[in-house]
């Protein structure tokens, strides 16, 4: 089956926030960001924008009704900056004209006074300066102290990763459309609306009841519309609340990368103990997480971080602890991976350390510890393993080997390009690891004609979730898909919704859609029951048709719907659906937080230029754990978009604040996604053929942020290929691996050479 967006999508018919037709009388909004990163606010002077034509009133913290705070985990960050900015791009005030142009150029025209007070943009210093969002937690396994001593070799080392801008193609927008009663509706470009909703409700100081939140679709969210909607979403309901006017905020590019907190960057010191035969015997990391100015989502995500901290490997002994350190840029937050990516990344490279180290491949190591069914994570869980099972059927179905050899001969007889090989190995948790986020509930309704609505809490951007409830309820009753339509993610139809985030929406909302549906398919056959004058056990709903042991009646699905109704039994259903057997225990970090496991292995091949440090991914090969996929197209789309995104990250993708906090790759020419040249020339991807069970809907397990972490491994292909060239290189593991950072450590660097000012040396030109 067909994405059902498809269609409108490719001819422009789709609509987001931008395209709902105005309301008469709608105002427009521009918020007025902090220029410095840090300091304190002597005066704001807002005279020359009042004044400015089509200006209808300016907002700054004094005209909040409710509370002025928009933070949800912990309540530490202010919608309107009050006394203090924290980072630049922080909104100070609210301007709402009668045009975008007449608002924005309002903006320009507010100066405001603020006496400079120290910057932090380094994890590490914050956390050396006590600047923490949450004390630290630990996730430990076994006895790691006592088990050093058992290592026949110890590797210690360093692992960075930078941020990454989510840039989805639609930016943050939000419209809010007063209604009778003091009540509001508001459009929303959000991946959670009841967090949007409850936000609002907040700051207004007004019931939730009140608000409305409703999202069409989103062009793209990749978690950066998760709880970064909400400010966008509080301030132009706060402005509609006063002025009783409807007003819309769609923010301009620059605006949305330079106002917006970004992936997580950490920082991380890794230990990692083998024994004589190259197995884990204990692992030890202080992941230091750059959380930006407030908590946002930070805390989860340095949750998952630990969750994910011995990626597809089992270490019998474990002790890992992460930092959530605070700094002076703009708040980071969930993005797709939610933290496991960059625990993955240090796995990898204390594996990839640890291979040069002992003169072996890094697949050897790899292979060798790979968990299995059974085997512990450091957080209590038992793994049901695929990892072994995903490995093999890489090496077998891509000729591994072979691939190794053509490599090698490449290498031999090239001197100044050079091939580069390298595997990554996936587990990533399925569920919110929040247990009481894991439930969802959907509205299902047959109507007299034999058509059908559906309504979830899940957010379609662009990952074919909607296809896949579509599915759901179509399979459940047995109906043609054309039968069935989805509504809008409205909270007045599905409350308490939590987000469309952690790859679980569709197992959530896909389960409360089954659940709906059986119910009313019970419903219908217990009516045919009574029509054909047979037991409820001898009917059957098939095709839409009613079937009598097995055999085709006079009623169809359109007659049998119609008696239903005539017989005054209900054709809706609302149901509610939470995970079953997750559970998590702070006090002790132990657990089983997670519904199920993605496993998967892929191989990564990559050529670069090495007179230029430019390069090209060749291939990236993959044997994927899909379960059994209830939409191969729609899930493989989620896989290559995965793939291309994780290898943007970990190359191309540099993300650049300098020591002033202030945004540098603020711009499309200046931050560098991957394009048409750039994606891998083949993506591969094999799903792997299992029956083992699982807790996803029809057992077809999600696609969203696992297959992410395969572009990791490009990272350290293109590493191996550095080391081909210049086995002596001192590349360490900083990642995005820019071509910049290939050339320069393609070449050994020599000592800065004394010459004039005025004649600066080429090792300097290149440093810098």
């Amino acid at each position: 089956m067909k994405n059902i967006d498809s269609g409108n999508h490719t001819t422009g018919r789709s609509i987001y926030v931008d395209d709902i037709p105005l309301v008469a009388g709608t105002l427009f909004g521009a918020a007025f960001g902090s220029p410095v990163a840090h300091g304190h606010i002597e005066h704001l002077h807002l005279a020359d924008a009042a004044a400015h034509p089509g200006v209808v009133r300016i907002f700054t913290y004094q005209d909040i009704t409710g509370e002025n705070q928009i933070g949800g985990i912990i309540p530490d960050e202010p919608l309107l900056a009050e006394h203090v900015v924290d980072f630049c791009g922080m909104p100070i005030a609210f301007v709402v004209a009668t045009s975008e142009a007449a608002a924005h150029a309002a903006v320009r025209k507010i100066k405001v006074d603020i006496t400079p007070l120290p910057v932090i943009t380094d994890p590490r210093e914050a956390h050396a300066q006590g600047e923490l969002i949450v004390p630290p937690r630990t996730f430990r396994l076994g006895d790691p102290d006592a088990a050093w001593s058992q290592c026949a070799h110890i590797i210690e080392g360093r692992a960075d990763s930078n941020g990454q801008e989510h840039l989805y193609i639609e930016t943050q927008a939000a419209y809010a459309i007063p209604e009778e009663n003091e009540g509001l509706k508001i459009y929303s470009s959000t991946q959670s609306p009841t967090a949007s909703q409850r936000a609002a409700s907040r700051v207004l100081g007004v019931p939730m009841h009140q608000l409305e939140v409703d999202v069409i679709r989103l062009g793209g969210g990749f978690g950066g519309k998760e709880d970064q909607a909400n400010a966008w979403v509080a301030l132009v309901a706060l402005a509609a609340h006063i002025l009783r006017k409807p007003v819309k905020y769609v923010l301009h590019r620059m605006e949305d990368m330079a106002m917006t907190g970004k992936r997580h960057p950490y920082s991380t010191d890794f230990r990692l103990g083998l024994d004589k035969d190259l197995k884990f015997v204990a692992f030890e990391a202080d992941y230091y997480q750059n959380a930006g100015a407030a908590a946002d989502l930070s805390p989860a995500i340095m949750e998952r971080t630990l969750f994910h901290a011995t990626s597809t490997y089992f270490v019998p002994n474990v002790r890992a602890t992460a930092y959530s350190c605070r700094t002076h840029l703009p708040p980071n937050t969930a993005f797709r991976g939610f933290g496991g990516p960059q625990a993955k990344f240090v796995m990898e490279s204390a594996i990839n350390q640890a291979a040069e180290q002992l003169g072996v491949e890094a697949e050897v190591i790899q292979k060798k510890n790979l968990n299995k069914t059974g085997d512990e994570f450091p957080y209590g869980q038992k793994a049901v393993s695929e990892a072994r099972a995903c490995w093999t059927r890489a090496e077998e179905l891509y000729n591994l080997e072979t691939l190794k050899k053509e490599v090698a001969s490449f290498n031999a007889q090239s001197p100044m390009v050079k091939k580069g090989l390298a595997l990554m190995p996936i587990c990533f948790g399925i569920s919110f690891t929040n247990t009481s986020m894991n439930q969802a509930r959907a509205l299902v309704h047959v109507y007299y004609d034999g058509s059908v609505k559906v309504s979830t809490g899940a957010v379609e951007m662009g990952q074919g979730v909607n296809t896949k409830m579509l599915q759901v309820a179509a399979r459940v009753l047995s109906i043609s898909p054309d039968k069935v339509r989805l509504q809008t993610t409205s909270t007045n139809r599905i409350a308490n919704t939590s987000p469309t985030a952690a790859s679980a929406a569709a197992d959530l909302n896909g389960k409360a859609v089954q659940l709906a549906c059986e119910a009313i398919a019970g419903r219908l056959r217990e009516v045919a029951a009574l029509e054909l004058n047979a037991t409820v056990d001898a009917i059957e709903l098939k095709n839409e048709q009613v079937l009598l042991h097995g055999k085709p009646t006079e009623l169809d699905w359109k007659k049998l719907v119609t008696a239903t109704f005539l017989r005054r039994v209900s054709l809706s259903e609302h149901a509610h659906y939470a995970t079953p057997d997750v559970h998590f225990d702070k006090r002790t970090e132990k657990g089983h937080p997670f519904a199920y496991h993605v496993y998967g292995t892929s191989i990564n091949t990559v050529t670069v230029d090495c007179l230029r440090g430019t390069y090209t991914v060749d291939a990236v090969r993959a044997v994927h754990d899909y379960g059994q996929s209830m939409n191969p197209a729609v899930d493989r789309g989620q896989i290559e978009g995965g793939i291309v995104q994780g290898i943007g990250w970990m190359t191309m993708e540099e993300l650049l604040y300098d020591k002033t906090g202030r945004l540098r790759s603020n711009t499309l020419s200046t931050y560098k996604v991957p394009d048409l040249y750039s994606v891998p020339a083949e993506i591969a991807i094999e799903p792997l053929q299992t029956d083992t069970d699982n807790l996803a809907i029809f057992r077809s397990k999600a696609v969203g942020e696992p297959p992410l972490m395969y572009g990791i491994g490009t990272y350290f292909a293109l590493r191996n290929a550095i080391k081909a060239f210049n086995p002596t290189s001192p590349v360490g593991f900083d990642a995005p691996m820019t071509p910049e950072k290939v050339l320069l450590a393609l070449y050994p660097q020599p000592t800065p050479a004394v010459t004039e000012p005025h004649e600066p040396s080429l090792s300097r030109l290149a440093t810098h």
